[in-house]
């Protein structure tokens, strides 16, 4: 296997940083040539002296001459900004792009790459919820292959190869259900930031894990994988699985349903993305079939957790509802973790901002990015 270069969109991140470490694990088939952080340019800095890559960028340009003094000494290049992110992207002369960047933020740079051909590992799903249509259309143009590395997706597209798209009866995405799956409803209004950030069985950033607490996270991989995997929403469903052991399911039409089943580590879905379509031995724990007692299903309760719904009605309208509603879920759950509002409100923002939007713009990548400016806007003034 020759060696692949990889860049790293949000290096200092859970995925990023998961990333890292498959990387030092299969040692020599990867070589990093490209990182980039938001704010962090002490893990940035420790990165850049560990793997040396060609080029290097953190979003914040105040922090550029510090990282640069941090780094003095290695041959490695260093920019700022969006710009200095979309270089990254596009110029370190990688094979893969590993976009990670959480939010908006990484629809611009991982665009860029998909227009100049790299392959995606995709572990942002806001560029698909925002931009689907752009995106999808330019891979097609460009030949770039996505990758899913979101688990659900990862396991949708491990379970789909081979299969023709119209033998897809259902795709069944999995969710843990978060810290409140049995919460009584009455008690929401109660729900604190510290409770709504211990999630019962992954380990992620902040704004991820009370997108899970919301099952909004749900609703945005809903929409991914309508653009990923060209299947109606109609044929998309949710399924609440607490043991977070089968990681999404495909039911077909003769009535067989396929499962992709592991343990609760995203080096696996990371490892499959940067190796496909071969796979190697992953120095993870591995799944014990003999050791689980049960696997329990039940349908997600739309009454307590409105954000799936709301996901479900901005995805079927498409054009830049998406768009409006990725937005607005950012600055509500930022809110949120700033404390300016309660956990209740999150979906309440979301449905004022869709309810108002008047859609003036086509699916451009011009018109995306115009209303997910109007939404946060909105999303900032309600209450």
């Amino acid at each position: 296997m020759p060696i692949k270069k990889i860049a790293i969109l949000g290096s200092t991140g859970s995925i990023g940083l998961s990333t890292l470490q498959v990387v030092q694990k299969l040692k020599p088939s990867f070589q990093i040539v490209g990182l980039t952080a938001y704010q962090n340019i002490q893990v940035l800095a420790r990165q850049i002296k560990a793997f040396k890559p060609k080029l290097a960028a953190v979003m914040d340009e105040g922090l550029v001459a510090n990282l640069k003094n941090m780094v003095k000494g290695t041959s490695t290049k260093i920019r700022g900004g969006q710009e200095g992110v979309v270089a990254v992207a596009g110029e370190s002369g990688a094979d893969l792009v590993l976009s990670a960047i959480v939010g908006a933020a990484g629809l611009k740079p991982t665009l860029t790459a998909i227009q100049k051909g790299k392959d995606i590992a995709l572990a942002n799903k806001e560029t698909m919820v925002m931009a689907g249509e752009v995106v999808t259309k330019a891979a097609r143009k460009s030949g770039s292959k996505i990758l899913p590395v979101d688990s659900e997706h990862c396991a949708v597209f491990q379970c789909l190869v081979g299969s023709a798209p119209e033998s897809i009866y259902k795709i069944l995405l999995t969710a843990s259900g978060g810290p409140f799956r049995n919460l009584n409803r009455k008690r929401f209004n109660k729900i604190t930031l510290k409770q709504a950030l211990n999630h019962p069985t992954w380990r992620m950033g902040p704004k991820i894990t009370i997108d899970s607490a919301t099952l909004m996270n749900k609703g945005l991989e809903v929409i991914e994988a309508h653009y990923l995997f060209h299947v109606p929403f109609g044929k998309i469903d949710i399924i609440i699985h607490p043991e977070s052991i089968v990681h999404s399911m495909v039911e077909y039409i003769d009535g067989s349903v396929l499962a992709q089943l592991g343990t609760t580590d995203m080096q696996i879905p990371i490892q499959y993305a940067m190796t496909y379509p071969s796979r190697q031995k992953a120095p993870v724990a591995r799944l014990d079939l003999t050791m689980i007692r049960q696997l329990n299903f039940q349908k997600p309760d739309r009454a307590k957790f409105p954000c799936v719904d709301l996901a479900y009605e901005a995805g079927k309208k498409g054009g830049t509802y998406p768009a409006v509603l990725n937005a607005a879920n950012e600055i509500a759950v930022s809110r949120f973790l700033k404390g300016d509002i309660s956990f209740v409100q999150i979906p309440k923002i979301i449905d004022k901002v869709l309810a108002k939007y008047r859609p003036l713009t086509n699916g451009t990548l011009d018109g995306i990015l115009n209303a997910d400016l109007w939404a946060r806007t909105e999303a900032r003034s309600i209450y």
